[in-house]
């Protein structure tokens, strides 16, 4: 009988330590979600449009991970940056060649960043090809910034807590 009780309590013990588990990961998932709720953004497809929705994250932004040359790039959606700036070491990763030396002005001051051609660009089922890009070696993170050279062959339309990016109407 005590062989019993023992063999009892020792499976409650690993039923609570499963569930307390269980839990654990769906509950860190949730708070990953509100800190960066665009990991994996989906476009729809309509009428021969693609959008995406991207939803803000906890400080307001709309970050999301997209692809360049079909590698996983973190973005923020920068409408004042002029082209999409991707900071030194992502470049590197993403075998990005620095070309010719220019002069930008930031938030921080006068910086030099260097000019790139980014192959493709891709935003879940919108994709861009040839985009023009700047590599900064001063900037900290892993985070790209999606600039005006992207943006400006979109439609953005902003709803509460939500961006819709949609594909201009070329026609």
């Amino acid at each position: 009988m005590a062989g019993i009780n023992q063999l009892g309590k020792g499976m409650m013990v690993v039923g609570s330590l499963t569930f307390l588990g269980v839990l654990t990961l769906w509950f860190g998932d949730i708070e990953q979600d509100r800190h960066y709720p665009n990991r994996n953004p989906k476009s729809i497809e309509q009428a021969g449009m693609t959008t995406v929705t991207l939803r803000q994250d906890r400080q307001g932004h709309y970050t999301f991970t997209g692809r360049i040359n079909g590698q996983p790039v973190d973005f923020l959606v920068d409408t004042g940056a002029t082209d999409v700036v991707i900071p030194q070491n992502v470049a590197v990763r993403l075998g990005l060649q620095p070309g010719r030396p220019q002069r930008a002005n930031t938030a921080a001051g006068t910086i030099t960043v260097y000019q790139t051609v980014i192959p493709t660009l891709e935003i879940a089922g919108l994709r861009f090809d040839n985009v023009s890009g700047v590599v900064n070696p001063g900037m900290e993170g892993g985070a790209a910034l999606l600039g005006m050279s992207v943006i400006r062959h979109l439609e953005l339309e902003q709803t509460g807590r939500t961006l819709i990016l949609r594909e201009k109407n070329n026609g």
